[in-house]
């Protein structure tokens, strides 16, 4: 049998260049008051996010009734729509 049949075969894998984002759902963002700025510390100190350093996403999942200025890395498009809708400003870092 050849050599190149005996040895096992190996693929590619992204996994090591994947660009990782944590995600942050706008339903969360209820639990800070009216006319909060939340940023990457008030994330963490919530408990939304692990670690400062990584970039955060917001996602446009549930409903936003506060005004709140929001800045992150990444915004969905009915995140970022949910967000303006309630009066609130939404910042990409």
């Amino acid at each position: 049998m050849p050599l190149f049949r005996r040895l096992p075969k190996r693929g590619f894998s992204n996994y090591q260049f994947a660009r990782r984002c944590e995600i942050v759902n706008v339903a969360q963002l209820e639990r800070f008051d009216d006319g909060d700025d939340v940023g990457l510390e008030q994330l963490s100190n919530a408990g939304l996010i692990d670690n400062l350093k990584s970039k955060v996403k917001i996602l446009g999942n549930g409903e936003l009734t506060k005004k709140l200025q929001v800045a992150a890395h990444k915004f969905s498009k009915t995140a970022e729509q949910k967000i303006l809708a309630s009066g609130g400003m939404a910042k990409v870092i």
